[in-house]
């Protein structure tokens, strides 16, 4: 039977959104693409407020990816200084919300400001629990994997794990996102139908849902709509429908 009506008793633990559109919305007003950056940090306040609301406990966004530093280098400085100016305007609010703050990605290509001004964020916010938003930044899912490959490689080198005791839990372990849970529903806004890189691993399971509304224009009753769908889905996880039932 298909579910019309939200049902707050079956909402996704950890929910991923690529924030895709910022420069076409801009572009469709006539406006630079700076515009429609700011617009955006809108809608990440909107969600924001809206997975307080219905219990999420784990938002991640998709901010800025390893590809982006082939962007423009004014967008770039841009999108830097306006991380740096959310950030410090909305740490209060972090608080007052009890929003714990973390980053997940390759942070030594970021700004000094910015990763000195981030590690202060995380760490006035590390003992808040209502939600956890992490913020993807200079984030790439295969440089992760080949980060874990690494990480792990060394670690049977010194004989500290050993190859034959290398599962799924181990490979967690090593993630970025070692402290979350994989993601329930990833959202991709934009009319764009790719992953673009965004935690390979995480959302092998998955549900996923794509809309034609570009970022700055995605609010609280699109995310309604995203969960609605998210509802109306049978989550197997390789098993039959009877199992399930």
């Amino acid at each position: 039977m298909k579910i019309n009506k939200l049902d707050k008793d079956n909402i996704p633990e950890h929910l991923a959104i690529i924030m895709d559109g910022n420069g076409r919305w801009a572009k469709k007003r006539g406006l630079r693409r700076e515009q429609g950056h700011i617009e955006g940090k809108k809608s990440v306040k909107s969600i924001v407020e809206s997975c307080i609301e219905l219990g999420i406990k784990n938002l991640t966004l998709y901010a800025f990816s390893t590809e982006n530093w082939n962007r423009p280098k004014i967008e770039i400085d841009f999108l830097m200084q306006l991380l740096f100016l959310s950030l410090r305007d909305e740490i209060k609010n972090l608080n007052k919300n009890n929003i714990k703050f973390e980053t997940i990605g390759n942070l030594e290509r970021l700004p000094k400001k910015i990763i000195e001004y981030l590690k202060k964020v995380k760490k006035e916010t590390k003992l808040n629990s209502k939600l956890t938003l992490t913020l993807a930044l200079s984030y790439g899912g295969r440089k992760e994997i080949i980060d874990v490959v690494k990480k792990i490689s060394d670690k049977v080198k010194n004989n500290i794990i050993s190859s034959k005791n290398i599962d799924e839990s181990v490979i967690n372990n090593h993630l970025y996102t070692y402290n979350l849970p994989d993601v329930d529903l990833l959202i991709r806004t934009s009319g764009e139908k790719r992953i673009s890189n965004f935690l390979l691993w995480q959302i092998a399971y998955s549900e996923l849902y794509f809309t034609k509304k570009l970022w700055p224009d995605f609010r609280k009753k699109d995310i309604h709509k995203a969960l609605i769908s998210y509802q109306n889905r049978e989550r197997r996880f390789g098993k039959t429908s009877d199992q399930i039932k």
